[in-house]
């Protein structure tokens, strides 16, 4: 397929490749990617386009997993799950659960491909329980030179450790095997609390709660705090109508008609906020494990976001509700932060060190990019890594100083793509050429 226009979800970046193609099986990626060697053409895979960086975009051969959607096989004695690259995260719960299994821990976005999603670092929050790359056993992928690698702790670790958060540079990632666990309920808890008693007591609350973030509206000391463990039953959904009330009319409908007032009027974003903050009441409900875990995003937005060390988290948060005053940003989003343990994944964002996530976002259409540099500037100051698929401005020297085994990616790298096939102009502004 040729003359297609493929766009992110926020609208960020967009690509013309010369090429589009969706494989239907690992040996159709293999001859696309030995089809695109031959041409001197660069080959990148999609996913949903989740991503707000320009991560996926190529000007070559552009494949789509939209056919790689199948469960290849589940082990409940094993506790894996092989799944290919396609398959977006929701069908992924689907099908688990039909088996009576699922994810120990995932993020709040549920329409991202697997394989997209894992190569980027998506991520929840968990006390003991880290990002989707820390459920990865076990990866198939499609090298630069055509030839279909396995990869695991046991068999080629350094490939492994290198491709889990890939980028795609080390192949084009075609199966994943997970590690699951038993279907399980989680109790969920959100309970409105001023931003100075979570700044002051955010340790115990992360150390007791199996999953705990909180969202804070600037411009306003309040925070809403999300706790979620696992419970025995019975479950106890929100029923339909306060769903519908809360998730869909008050989070998507009410909430996107006060970004387009502060877009046309910023003067009056701190008193929509304020409102805003107060609509939300505390609420309690148990529900399968990812139906909890995942939310429906409707109102469309840019994002940055930083992992950085998790003792740094209050001083962080303060010096960025100091800068909005400051620098008189006005700003209709609340700012998440989420945390995770210390991971093995040398590109992962929580390698090595316990780990905070700070989230900032700006309705699409807002300007943002000042406000923005400003959050990196104190992100930075502490060493945070910048999520590979949001906006950022790091580079391979800044980068480097940051991952402690950058290196060691790098030379696998080489190893396995000399001639950069996978590149393009974002790999070659954080990784290098």
């Amino acid at each position: 397929m040729t003359n297609v226009l493929w766009t992110t979800w926020p609208g960020t970046h967009r690509a013309r490749p010369r090429r589009m193609e969706a494989p239907n099986t690992t040996g159709d990626v293999v001859a696309a990617v030995r089809a695109a060697a031959a041409a001197g053409s660069r080959v990148r895979m999609v996913g949903s386009g989740h991503s707000f960086t320009d991560v996926a975009v190529t000007d070559g051969t552009l494949l789509s997993p939209t056919s790689l959607t199948r469960v290849r096989d589940v082990d409940p004695a094993a506790g894996t799950a092989t799944v290919e690259a396609g398959m977006q995260l929701c069908d992924v719960n689907e099908a688990l659960h039909a088996h009576g299994l699922a994810l120990a821990n995932m993020g709040d976005i549920a329409v991202q491909t697997a394989a997209g999603a894992i190569q980027t670092g998506t991520h929840g929050t968990g006390r003991d329980l880290g990002g989707l790359a820390d459920q990865v056993v076990g990866m198939e992928l499609v090298l630069a030179d055509g030839t279909v690698a396995a990869c695991s702790a046991e068999q080629d670790p350094d490939l492994f450790h290198a491709a889990r958060v890939g980028l795609g540079a080390f192949g084009v990632v075609t199966a994943l095997t997970l590690s699951v666990r038993p279907s399980f309920l989680l109790r969920a808890r959100e309970i409105p609390l001023p931003l100075d008693a979570v700044l002051e007591n955010w340790a115990r609350l992360r150390a007791d709660n199996d999953h705990f973030e909180f969202f804070w509206f600037p411009h306003t000391g309040r925070t809403y705090t999300k706790r979620n463990n696992r419970v025995g039953g019975p479950a106890d959904p929100v029923g339909p109508l306060r769903a519908w009330l809360e998730d869909e009319f008050l989070s998507s409908s009410v909430f996107e008609w006060a970004n387009r007032a502060g877009l046309r009027a910023p003067a009056a974003i701190p008193a929509i906020n304020q409102v805003a903050a107060r609509a939300l009441s505390a609420r309690a409900y148990t529900d399968t494990s990812y139906r909890v875990f995942a939310s429906t995003r409707r109102v469309k937005f840019v994002e940055t976001e930083y992992a950085i060390p998790a003792e740094h988290v209050a001083d962080v948060l303060r010096e960025i509700r100091s800068i909005i005053d400051r620098r008189d940003h006005r700003i209709g989003f609340p700012i998440e932060v989420r945390f995770a343990p210390a991971d093995d994944v040398w590109l992962s964002t929580a390698y090595g060190r316990d780990t905070a996530y700070v989230a900032a976002h700006v309705y699409r259409g807002a300007p943002h990019e000042r406000y923005f540099a400003d959050l990196e500037a104190v992100f930075t100051a502490v060493g945070g890594r910048p999520h590979w698929g949001k906006m950022h401005t790091r580079d391979r020297a800044y980068l480097e100083s940051v991952y402690p085994r950058f290196g060691d990616a790098l030379a696998i790298r080489d190893r396995v793509d000399p001639d950069r096939r996978f590149t393009n102009a974002y790999l070659e502004a954080v990784l290098g050429h």
